[in-house]
């Protein structure tokens, strides 16, 4: 797979809080992705709960509550930088990563699992 695709910028994903695009597999099983800001930079995770599918980010950003991501089905939250969540139904586990790197300001996907599709 093509893997080295710039995404976007960091200085917009701190700016929005989160930013979704799309990936394909070697299959062409399409996958949604978020981005979130860290003190490193971003980190990409599957745009769902790990508890039950649940869209974290359904088109209009991801919701936060006290610096976490929300699941807005049952509440769960995620630590944005490790992806773990520590209560609710989501409770001990950790949200799939994406990998990416962010080199100049921008944000490129590494991952030799994916190739980005569009924001």
């Amino acid at each position: 797979m093509a893997a080295d695709s710039t995404i976007t910028t960091v200085e917009r994903v701190q700016e929005e809080g989160s930013f979704l695009f799309t990936v394909a597999d070697d299959y062409g099983v399409t996958q949604e992705v978020i981005l979130v800001p860290c003190e490193e930079g971003v980190e990409a995770w599957y745009n769902r709960c790990t508890h039950e599918d649940f869209k974290l980010d359904r088109g209009f950003g991801v919701i936060y509550r006290d610096d976490e991501i929300v699941c807005a089905k049952h509440g769960s939250t995620f630590e944005p930088c490790s992806g773990f969540c520590d209560n609710g139904d989501a409770k001990d586990t950790t949200l799939p990563s994406v990998e990416v790197a962010c080199e100049d300001g921008e944000v490129r996907l590494v991952d030799d699992g994916y190739t980005f599709l569009h924001e």
